[in-house]
């Protein structure tokens, strides 16, 4: 490919990636406002898809075209298919779920395969094979939702396995970064702190099922506390955070009472400075913080390396491969949304989050159109784990808050990271069926009460 091509491909691909995402977002608001059964949005949908192929086509093309490394584009071609054969299939199994989880799924997933490939190619076949995997392994939970009816009477079951989980990695877990966070089993790395917060979620909903007095509140707050005691052991303590956070907003949606709130809130601000005299590393990173440029050269390297990549995007940013994100310390993991910002700009870091704020209201409508306190708290449980990990993570990145070691879902590579948010997003799928499930039950109801009145009048 010849020197001047190169050069027009990449200066426009700054642009057109930024396009194609605003254009993707602009769909998923008219989406979130049109989320009534009574209209088609399938043209909307469609159209969807076509601006998540031509960003990761323009994407894969810049890549290929700067490394010279034609193999680029037949992985964008397997990735295509699958991103494709995910959608496809969840239309045709799931035809009643709100495609718009499915859809903003697959785009978060492309804009990760992109940066992965960018920064480090061998992760980023690595993460294909493990949404393949997840996929798989997560195809049915939908319909597990939609036709086991008695999930919420699995309350010490839920409790049971997320105490059992965190702490087998508290006694045996491997110690990583200083934190012990996952254990190994047949040469496969896991980090059960990230299921357990879907499995957290199902057991806080099943407490508030019966009933939502002070006596439902205080047993869960005792299994929520034990759950966070845990984390906050094993130096988790990003991890810990958005339990917490999830269990205050839970509790606040099943008892409307604002007191639980407050008093959780300050309950937080004390345990926060509790692990800031308990732990040196939770010091270190508050001072990275408040002063990162004081030790640019030790603790606040991080940090001051995000900014500058931050800080160099520019609105359309650098172009994929003309910016330096290898020189941001596990930019994969914790600070991969630096390196999108870097060498795709603000454009398309902004639409990032814009996709990830509107899956989470797209949860909260949800939530508010559902009649079942259950699935109306897990809808809310799950869509606020989401949001928050999003927030933590970016904030962090941004200087915003402290960095917690979070990653970014779906975009960030990791195994465990990846599962969740994949099963995360499928039981939101599931529980969009009840509410349709839901709505077909009244419309009944109605036609049933309007034939009884109407027979009563003749009469």
């Amino acid at each position: 490919m010849s020197t001047y091509l190169n050069i027009y491909i990449t200066t426009l691909s700054r642009y057109f990636l930024g396009i194609f995402l605003i254009l993707y977002c602009v769909l998923g608001i008219t989406l979130l406002i049109r989320d009534d059964p009574d209209y088609d949005n399938s043209v909307l949908l469609h159209a969807q898809s076509v601006c998540m192929f031509l960003f990761s086509f323009t994407a894969f093309l810049c890549i290929s075209s700067v490394t010279g490394d034609t193999r680029i584009m037949l992985y964008f071609f397997i990735e295509q298919v699958l991103m494709i054969g995910i959608i496809v299939i969840g239309s045709i199994l799931y035809p009643d779920a709100n495609r718009l989880f499915g859809n903003n799924m697959c785009m978060l997933l492309s804009v990760g395969f992109v940066i992965l490939t960018r920064l480090n190619v061998n992760k980023s076949l690595k993460q294909l094979l493990i949404v393949t995997v997840s996929f798989i392994v997560s195809m049915g939970v939908p319909l597990i939702i939609r036709r086991i009816r008695l999930l919420y009477t699995l309350k010490w079951i839920y409790a049971s396995i997320g105490i059992g989980a965190l702490g087998a990695v508290l006694i045996a877990g491997q110690i990583t970064y200083g934190a012990n966070i996952s254990y190994t089993i047949g040469g496969i790395t896991f980090q059960p702190s990230e299921i357990i917060k879907i499995v957290f979620v199902f057991f806080v909903a099943s407490c508030f099922v019966r009933a939502r007095g002070l006596n439902e509140v205080l047993i869960s707050a005792s299994i929520a506390v034990v759950h966070v005691l845990i984390l906050v052991l094993s130096r988790d303590l990003g991890s810990a955070l958005i339990y917490g956070v999830v269990y205050l907003v839970m509790v606040f949606v099943a008892t409307g009472n604002i007191l639980y709130l407050l008093g959780g809130g300050a309950a937080a601000f004390a345990a926060a400075l509790v692990a800031y005299q308990r732990f040196a590393h939770v010091r270190t990173r508050v001072q990275a913080w408040l002063d990162p440029w004081s030790t640019i050269d030790d603790t606040g390297y991080q940090i001051t390396q995000s900014l500058f990549a931050i800080s160099s995007g520019s609105t359309w940013g650098l172009g994929l491969m003309k910016g330096n994100p290898a020189s941001i310390p596990f930019v994969e993991d914790d600070f991969v949304f630096s390196a999108v910002v870097e060498e795709m700009g603000f454009v398309v870091g902004i639409s990032l989050l814009v996709i990830c704020l509107l899956s989470f209201l797209a949860s909260i409508r949800l939530a508010a159109a559902l009649s079942s306190m259950y699935y109306r708290l897990l809808a809310v449980g799950l869509g606020t784990s989401y949001i928050f990990q999003v927030f933590v993570t970016v904030g962090g990145g941004v200087k915003f808050i402290p960095l917690t070691g979070v990653t970014l879902p779906f975009v960030s590579y990791g195994g465990s990271s990846v599962l969740t948010s994949i099963l995360l997003f499928e039981v939101l799928m599931g529980v969009s069926m009840i509410r349709m499930d839901e709505e077909i039950f009244y419309e009944k109801i109605n036609e049933h009460n309007e034939g009884t009145r109407d027979k009563s009048i003749q009469s």
